[in-house]
């Protein structure tokens, strides 16, 4: 069967990562809720996990790949890159790589059909460097195996050059020529983009900006600290944000 008609019959594909003890398996469930109420494709959600307690059973369930870096390794994101290997769950044909804390609030059909070899977010602060977001990237499975063995054999080189997982992926997809980003207004922060500047943050609510589908929450507030009105800055506070808890369900 050609490749082409091969996809077709495939279910859209969504994985995503839960290590650690950051994020429960709400977080997991309510990222199936949203995809649900917002993909018209038929599609599975694969979760990569240490521990799948608790995650609705719709969700399918792989183990966490082993990065094996040293313990003392700073956490930075790096087990993202376990996406890259070549023998990825079983799974085939391209991915929607999710963040576990994003908040989808529009149809994402459209991160399916973007013309892309790789799309990643552009970083909003770090636009002028063209580095990626890691938070939406969407990429065909196995295909950059290699990035993810010259990680491996140089990590430690790799690790005091590139200060997180995604500047030196963006990095080595620039170098193919195969660097996309997602246009701008499909994926805003929700510090920089939602949050009103100082000091109307004090005053006014943080809208969902024009074109947005997924929201990205990254460093502080998260989505339950959003709901509640709490920044953990006191430079930059933001008043409760019903519209979250509306999306960010199971």
């Amino acid at each position: 069967m050609p490749e082409s008609e091969q996809a077709m019959t495939l279910p859209a594909t969504i994985i995503c990562m839960k290590w650690g003890t950051r994020y429960g398996a709400d977080y997991v469930n309510r990222l199936y809720g949203m995809v649900a109420r917002h993909l018209s494709l038929p599609f599975q959600l694969v979760c990569f996990t240490d521990d799948a307690q608790g995650i609705d059973e719709r969700v399918s369930i792989r183990d966490l790949p082993p990065l094996e870096l040293p313990a003392e390794t700073p956490e930075r994101g790096w087990n993202k890159l376990t996406t890259l290997q070549a023998e990825l769950g079983g799974l085939q044909g391209e991915a929607l790589f999710l963040d576990l804390d994003v908040v989808i609030v529009d149809q994402i059909d459209d991160f399916f059909t973007y013309p892309a070899e790789f799309a990643i977010i552009l970083d909003g602060k770090l636009r002028r460097r063209q580095i990626g977001n890691s938070s939406v990237y969407r990429f065909k499975i196995g295909k950059y195996d290699d990035i993810l063995q010259h990680f491996r054999r140089d990590f430690a080189h790799i690790q005091r050059r590139y200060r997180n997982e995604q500047a030196f992926l963006s990095a080595e997809i620039r170098k193919r020529g195969e660097l996309s980003f997602w246009p701008e207004a499909w994926c805003p922060s929700f510090k920089y983009d939602c949050m009103p500047s100082w000091p109307m943050t004090y005053f006014c609510d943080a809208p969902i900006p024009k074109g947005a589908k997924i929201v990205v929450f990254h460093g502080h507030p998260k989505p339950p600290e959003a709901i509640a009105g709490i920044s953990r800055k006191w430079y930059r506070p933001v008043r409760p944000t019903p519209w979250v808890a509306d999306y960010w369900r199971h």
